[in-house]
């Protein structure tokens, strides 16, 4: 039963709804203008990231005890209900009053590291390899002796079920640890009428079946940029995509109205984490010869750091970057999410949001990047070294989710090479969207430069 209702919430960093709406091109950086965001409290914003009702349906309290028990760790140091629940859960009161349990942001936004939980750290753990995840069998079971046996707490769960009854069995992806971020959005906006958010059993738009995968990227980067998500087609208003994880339950855009409002201060929540210091001894020769040289190759698109360092906002085309471009090209390829959202309660009111598609990816800031393993936008690097020599990236890889071990050195997660796929636990870069290629500007430099870039990398 544990695994019976386990349900991921959005990973908002890296919500998207892509198409093949082709915009300028060619091979210069395209900068990102700034977008006017909403100020707001960073205390209270935490308080309701951890403990708010932005999803306002989920497990009867009671159900979810008897399927996962109580949690063993308090991360988060909440009171009441919440202190014996998992981190990535919150209990909150559903619209009949009904105590239930929702999952929350950090699903997909925080992960345990070395035994400390590191909020904003995106999820390279999580495993949507299996349809027992969303399950709409047992969604339909649990529906039905809900039903029979206390129907207050199934008027409270029915809005979560019918999610899970409707778009669970297309959810999966083809490896574990990647995210199913991009497929969830474009699901749920296929069910929900776009100006009410009234939910459709029948879909309203089409999607493939192409489950595509990304990488969460950190929160604490979100600070220094003009756009959000991995084509940085996330422009207006942060809040407002931070916010659509409401769309797994929300009735009407009046309760999404009540929960924008508090978004703007989990949005300077967000904007006030700062990456995580390196906590091993470093090289400092190193670094200062590593810091040169990466003024010389990489600052142009990814910034300078320290005491006066900018960040450029730039959007990389496809031609230079290279990269695998399932996700900003072929993902739902249609333009008929971008509608949806540029035509949608999200784009009103005085802070409205929108999406501007680019065939291409924006250059991140790189602050706590040594954290940050696997690499790329889908996470088909396993660490720094591979990242910046092209020709020794496996073709198959595969790491212990079980006993994870991070190598400090390289950085990123321990792996080991393999010959072949050898099923779902195996990372395997031959399946579309998947691809290890591109980004290959460190292909050009010397061994002893591309460790001092990575050490300088460290003390970003």
């Amino acid at each position: 039963m544990k695994k019976y209702f386990v349900i991921v919430g959005f990973a908002l960093s890296g919500l998207a709804f892509s198409s093949i709406m082709h915009m300028k091109s060619g091979t210069d950086p395209v900068p990102i203008p700034p977008s006017v965001q909403r100020t707001g409290d960073p205390e209270t914003g935490f308080t309701y990231l951890t403990t708010g009702d932005y999803l306002k349906s989920g497990i009867p309290l009671s159900f979810f005890r008897l399927a996962f028990g109580k949690g063993s760790e308090n991360y988060l140091n909440r009171s009441g209900e919440n202190q014996q629940i998992p981190y990535d859960y919150t209990a909150v009161k559903a619209s009949n009053g009904e105590l239930v349990v929702a999952p929350n942001c950090l699903q997909c936004h925080a992960q345990v590291f070395d035994g400390k939980l590191i909020i904003g750290l995106g999820n390279s753990a999580a495993d949507f390899r299996q349809s027992e995840k969303l399950d709409p069998r047992r969604a339909a079971t649990a529906e039905r002796m809900l039903r029979k046996l206390d129907p207050h707490k199934y008027e409270a769960a029915e809005p979560f079920l019918r999610v899970v009854k409707t778009i669970g069995g297309r959810l999966n992806t083809q490896v574990r640890g990647v995210n199913i971020a991009d497929r969830l959005a474009a699901l749920l906006a296929s069910h929900r009428d776009p100006t009410t958010f009234k939910w459709s059993d029948k879909p309203l738009l089409d999607v493939p079946d192409e489950v595509i995968p990304t990488d969460v990227p950190a929160w604490w980067l979100l600070w220094k940029k003009n756009a959000m998500f991995y084509n940085g087609f996330g422009r207006g208003d942060f809040g407002r995509f931070l916010m659509a994880s409401n769309l797994l339950t929300v009735n009407d855009t009046a309760e999404s109205r009540e929960v924008d409002g508090h978004f703007n201060d989990v949005l300077a929540y967000i904007q006030s984490l700062r990456a995580p210091a390196y906590p091993k001894p470093l090289n400092k020769a190193l670094v200062k010869e590593g810091g040169i040289l990466f003024v010389e190759n990489c600052s142009k698109c990814h910034g300078s750091y320290g005491p006066g360092g900018k960040y450029p906002n730039l959007l990389i085309p496809e031609t230079v970057i290279g990269t695998d471009s399932m996700l900003f090209k072929s993902n739902y390829q249609s333009a008929q999410f971008v509608n949806w959202f540029n035509n949608s309660w999200f784009a009103t009111g005085d802070h409205p949001a929108r999406l501007e598609p680019f065939n291409g990816y924006i250059a991140p800031p790189l602050d706590g990047v040594w954290i940050t393993a696997p690499y790329l936008h889908n996470g088909s690097v396993p660490d720094l070294e591979t990242l910046l020599n092209s020709k020794e990236r496996p073709k198959y890889w595969s790491r212990d989710f079980d006993n994870p071990q991070y190598n400090y050195e390289s950085p990123g997660w321990k792996y080991e090479a393999k010959d072949s796929a050898q099923g779902t636990a195996v990372y395997n870069t031959t399946l579309p969207g998947y691809g290890n290629y591109g980004h290959t500007f460190g292909d050009k430099l010397s061994s002893r430069e591309r460790k001092a870039i990575i050490e300088y990398l460290k003390t970003l």
